[in-house]
């Protein structure tokens, strides 16, 4: 696990980029599908480990192969057994580095080997926002984990362990579980959320563009382990534009966007929002930090282009499942997808 990484752009950049590089030498499915998975998202990423990937891939196409015409059991996890048959399909030579652009005041992602996954649209609506962390269940406890985590340590007194994203959607994109040994689940408390508002400040000082998004139960949650999904991008996602009204300017932002300056008044409205059983998406940034209220996941119709509205989407970014969608998603497509999953606050 990489030393102390967070003082500079560059050195975070470099540890980053280097783990990939010694995950790779661990060995198994997992992380080359992570590893590979990152490096179509970086092209500093691809460059450093192109050619361990290219070699590991035949390693695994030969052995897997080879089990199938024996119809000897593979001993790998399904979901990315069918990722790697599917990229497989496709000729490793031929993956696409992920694409972005733009369409209008929003981003627009195509991202390859992300779209092998089976899509997740969820048809099970969490009741609560609070349930207990069930050790039965995925979580970043499990042993297989401990392969793809990026950095653990200290800071302003609590611990937190980061992992690398499987599938990444954003520039450095990692999650960060605070205090995992104590098993809490993804309900967020005022101490905690008073401690990520002050990381994110003491980490903007070195780390430019750096920002946590968080998706309670209901809106997209996808583990029941308290974790943030840490990014650095200096650009910003569309959230941030001057052009908004939450932001001074003009434009109404499509579906409620509510903007704090201050760790307590974030607080207060977060807690209203727990009190009322409402599901929310947080995205955490440099001064400042936007609340999206929004419909419980799996009570209103989804736009087939994507697999679920969370804290990403609800930013601006929009991840799309095929090419004729990233071509040719409109803005007023999007405004209109994130104008239905609104809900009025009073």
């Amino acid at each position: 696990m990489t030393d102390y990484p967070f003082d500079s752009l560059e050195s975070f950049r470099q540890a980053f980029t280097s783990g990939l590089s010694e995950l790779l030498k661990k060995g198994g499915l997992g992380p080359f599908i992570l590893v590979c998975a990152n490096a179509g998202f970086d092209r500093r990423v691809h460059e450093a480990t192109a050619a361990e990937l290219k070699e590991m891939y035949l390693a695994l196409r030969d052995e897997y192969v080879d089990s199938l015409a024996q119809g000897r059991m593979i001993n790998a996890v399904e979901e990315d057994l069918m990722v790697f048959l599917k990229l497989h399909a496709v000729g490793f030579d031929r993956l696409q580095p992920t694409e972005t652009r733009h369409a209008g005041n929003w981003e627009v992602q195509f991202n390859q080997l992300r779209s092998f996954r089976p899509r997740r649209i969820s048809s099970q609506v969490p009741q609560h926002l609070h349930l207990p962390f069930d050790d039965n269940g995925f979580h970043f406890n499990r042993p297989f984990m401990l392969k793809e985590a990026f950095w653990g340590g200290e800071m302003l007194g609590k611990r937190f362990s980061l992992y690398y994203n499987k599938y990444p959607f954003v520039d450095f994109h990692g999650l960060l579980v605070l205090e995992r040994e104590r098993k809490l689940p993804q309900f967020l408390d005022e101490e905690r959320h008073e401690y990520m508002w002050q990381l994110t400040q003491d980490l903007s000082r070195t780390l430019d563009g750096v920002g946590f998004g968080y998706n309670s139960l209901g809106a997209f949650a996808s583990v029941n382990h308290l974790h943030f999904q840490m990014f650095v991008k200096p650009a910003g996602l569309p959230v941030m534009s001057r052009d908004w009204q939450h932001n001074g300017g003009g434009v109404p932002y499509p579906t409620l966007c509510e903007i704090f300056y201050s760790a307590g008044n974030a607080w207060k409205y977060i807690h209203k929002l727990h009190r009322m059983e409402q599901p929310y998406n947080l995205l955490y940034g440099k001064n400042c930090m936007y609340v999206f209220p929004r419909l419980k996941q799996g009570t209103y119709n989804q736009p087939e282009w994507t697999s679920g509205f969370a804290w990403h989407e609800m930013a601006g970014g929009m991840i799309t499942f095929n090419r004729d969608s990233y071509l040719n998603l409109e803005p007023l497509k999007i405004a209109q997808a994130l104008a239905r999953v609104s809900v009025p606050i009073t």
